[in-house]
């Protein structure tokens, strides 16, 4: 690594600059625990700094001495010593029979426990054959009388994870972020931050984001779903975007709980969820506890007020078996049929999707494999500043690939008078100098809407030439009615006609695939807006032969 070579402590500077951050924007919100962490690490001996933050950006908790061997650190043990006298790591721990095995190789298991006539044996079999008669937990040197080494037991990494979630305001990403942009593997937009500017305003917040996530990873794990529910709080969190996590997690166990045939408990989890999706699931589940009264009452009701395109799709499935049901007549009215395309094509060891662009592909009309990363990345283009723009609790460190509240559902609405102007410029030739400036000033920046890995001037200046600004405007439109879920389901492929300054859209689909929601919901957008768009379906010539 470049930095690495030039700094062997640049992972120390990075846990500095985050201990500095959070010191500087979340005073108030620290712990008497934080704090006093925060002052002594700072008169730590710098061995023993970079040894901690070693081991705390590493996985786990347990590390053998041995294995901590780093030569700007020097001999571990005696970097550990301040370490120990702090408590924030123990060199004494009490260790089971399994984390034991974990931390040695089979070599060093069959030595300690004089097992050589069980050195056919795999490594978990060993454990196995060792389990019944080794049940108490000891220190590591209680274990390993004869081995030179010792394991070192990390006792602050709650606290550390308390920190770096107060720096990120989310628990998915870690230290690598420092490197990952060092070496400019990634490179982020530079946002002006305000003291609104956090992902969190107080400590309650903060401990509750912790709970939900400890709620989630049990779930995740298998803990019983009655054992995880008593611990969601029941009354609903006044901060919106906690509230949401809590909404998230209990549709995921409600939908858990119909996967067990818990029909009732799902019931009352997605009756009293507001979040997205949940009224949907109360409806079906209604329908399959026989009550196809109420699941229509229910349905009727959403279709008033439909929450997204996506449930307003899901209703209008539902809506002919509750009526057929019901005894109701049902509309019989179909939707029309997007342009097909029938092809048989040789199969050539490649995806569909690109058999059919070298099919279609000619000099006067190439086609082009660009998913959703195309027309996003024209938005994201042209709508860079109303997506970053530093709106409080938006942006809050310096490694943001998007705000943070892009998938909310007031996202658009908080940014509602810039985005209205960036859109304007269609209405003229501006969104080309304003598309080409972004590009070239912006270029390689992360943006969660721009590909910078399809997205090059050729393609740029063809799909600017072929794609009206008005088909544009539309597109953008929908992308902003609801970013979470227009974002996807655009088609595979575009054909470009720059003589005739022209386009066509391409959904291909092989043998037995068929239309996604999202997909279809595009499709129908398409033709009521008159944007050209085809299904592609594909046979291979060697199944029909």
């Amino acid at each position: 690594m470049r930095q690495a070579l030039e700094n062997p402590f640049y992972y120390l500077n990075n846990f500095q600059q985050v201990l500095a951050w959070v010191s500087r924007h979340h005073s108030d919100l620290l712990d008497e625990a934080e704090r006093d962490f925060i002052d002594r690490f700072a008169l730590l001996p710098q061995a023993s700094q970079a040894l901690l933050v070693r081991m705390v950006m590493r996985k786990g908790t347990l590390f053998r001495a041995g294995k901590l061997r780093y030569p700007e650190i020097g001999c571990p043990r005696h970097a550990a010593l301040p370490l120990i006298e702090h408590g924030w790591i123990d060199a004494e721990r009490a260790l089971t029979l399994e984390q034991l095995f974990a931390l040695m190789t089979k070599g060093e298991l069959l030595q300690v426990f004089e097992a050589a006539a069980s050195a056919n044996l795999r490594k978990a079999e060993l454990l196995e054959s060792l389990r019944a008669v080794h049940d108490t937990a000891k220190p590591f040197q209680a274990w390993c009388r004869h081995i030179e080494d010792a394991v070192f037991a990390l006792c602050i990494d709650d606290l550390c994870e308390r920190l770096r979630l107060l720096f990120f305001g989310n628990i998915h990403q870690d230290w690598s972020e420092f490197v990952l942009a060092d070496l400019g593997i990634y490179r982020y937009e530079q946002v002006a931050f305000s003291p609104t500017s956090r992902a969190f305003t107080c400590r309650t917040d903060l401990d509750a984001y912790l709970h939900l996530h400890r709620c989630r990873e049990r779930f995740d794990t298998g803990d019983s779903l009655p054992d995880v529910l008593a611990d969601i709080p029941l009354t609903p969190y006044a901060n919106d975007w906690l509230e949401s996590r809590r909404g998230k997690l209990l549709l995921r166990i409600g939908q858990q709980a119909e996967r067990l045939g818990e029909l009732p408990e799902a019931l009352r989890l997605h009756a009293a969820n507001p979040y997205p999706g949940a009224r949907e699931r109360a409806i079906r589940v209604l329908e399959r506890c026989g009550q196809p009264a109420a699941a229509l009452e229910l349905l009727l009701r959403a279709q008033t007020a439909p929450e997204s395109e996506h449930e307003l799709q899901q209703l209008q499935r539902i809506l002919p078996r509750l009526q057929r049901g019901l005894g109701i007549p049902t509309d019989r009215s179909r939707s029309r049929k997007p342009e097909q395309l029938d092809l048989v094509l040789a199969s050539a060891g490649c995806s569909v999707e690109h058999a059919v662009r070298e099919h279609l592909s000619t000099p006067e009309a190439p086609v082009y494999y660009v998913e959703n990363a195309l027309i996003g990345s024209l938005f994201g283009l042209l709508c860079w500043e109303a997506i970053f723009a530093p709106l409080p609790g938006a942006f809050f460190h310096p490694f943001h690939w998007a705000p943070a509240d892009l998938n909310r559902a007031d996202f658009h609405q908080r940014r509602a008078d810039l985005f209205a102007a960036c859109l304007a410029c269609l209405d003229s030739d501006d969104y080309r100098d304003c598309i080409w400036r972004t590009f070239q000033a912006k270029l390689g920046i992360h943006n969660a809407f721009v590909a910078w890995g399809l997205i090059d001037e050729q393609l740029l200046a063809l799909a600017l030439d072929c794609i009206p600004a008005t088909h544009l405007k539309l597109m953008f439109q929908r992308i902003l009615a609801d970013v979470s879920g227009n974002r996807t389901g655009l088609p595979d492929l575009v054909q470009l006609w720059p003589k005739e300054r022209r386009y066509r859209m391409i959904e291909v689909k092989g043998p037995g695939d068929r239309l996604q929601d999202n997909q279809k919901r595009w499709i129908d957008y398409a033709h009521q807006h008159g944007l050209p768009i085809a299904v592609c379906h594909v046979q291979w010539a060697e199944a029909t032969s």
